[in-house]
């Protein structure tokens, strides 16, 4: 990557991690109580959970992990796209399950990128191998006759570089996926930087949001889910949680 690519790089983190950040806060905004209450209450009793607050605090942060990861992977593929457009003329793919498509080297990649190595069970996994197969045959016919790649990029990760035959795909990850989409075996580590625009301010503008939330929610739970004592009623949370008991119609 050039200098000047460097820099439109930064500029483009800087102005989309604003966006990250903004889509973390409506997501709290939009959250209910009874969105938290769809995990598993088992699990939460089995660690001893006895305060409203702190059983809130465990909900909401097993909810948000997940769903702040699918909003940064998706930060990320927007990222290396941004990249791959600058470095080699890369483009969005319209292909089902495709998301980049560039040519470096008389090579035409067609890559599919994820967050983590942690991604998708033997179904996802099989069905992502099948249409980059299938975008490979559709692009042979209609448009390329040189050489396709079908790749499995991973944004970040140590785990080395691999030909997955029986699925017909390479796999890179971490420093390897960023250096194929740009070319520069240093990026993964200049992209850190950048990332972090404004951190400390954007993540007390979400940690406000966020005890606010907890607050409300712990109040609503209190009136809903707790004995006159103050102490959580299982029983209740559970019913609300899983009560369905519909067999008796089903099984006469």
């Amino acid at each position: 990557m050039t200098r000047a690519d460097l820099e439109q790089m930064r500029e483009h983190v800087n102005n989309n991690i604003v966006v990250f950040h903004r889509r973390r806060i409506e997501l709290l905004k939009g959250l209910e109580l009874t969105n938290l209450l769809k995990k598993n209450p088992y699990l939460f009793r089995a660690k001893n959970m006895t305060t409203a607050a702190k059983l809130i605090e465990s909900l909401l942060s097993a909810r948000l992990s997940s769903s702040e990861e699918k909003l940064f992977g998706d930060f990320l593929e927007d990222l290396a796209i941004f990249v791959a457009s600058r470095t080699c003329d890369g483009k969005k793919s319209a292909a089902p399950g495709v998301d980049l498509e560039f040519t470096r080297d008389d090579i035409h990649y067609l890559v599919s990128i994820k967050s983590g190595v942690n991604w998708g069970n033997s179904s996802q996994h099989s069905k992502l191998a099948q249409d980059l197969r299938e975008a490979v045959v559709r692009i042979k016919q209609s448009r390329f006759s040189a050489n396709l790649q079908p790749v499995l990029g991973i944004c970040y990760g140590k785990t080395r570089s691999t030909v997955m035959r029986r699925r017909g795909y390479l796999k890179v990850v971490g420093q390897n996926f960023w250096c194929l989409v740009s070319g520069n075996k240093e990026l993964y580590t200049e992209i850190i930087e950048p990332i972090g625009y404004r951190a400390r301010e954007h993540n007390d503008a979400f940690d406000r949001q966020r005890g606010a939330v907890v607050n409300r929610f712990t109040k609503q739970f209190v009136e809903e889910f707790c004995h006159p004592t103050g102490a959580i009623d299982w029983i209740r949370l559970v019913e609300f949680n899983s009560g369905n008991y519909d067999l008796d119609g089903v099984l006469s």
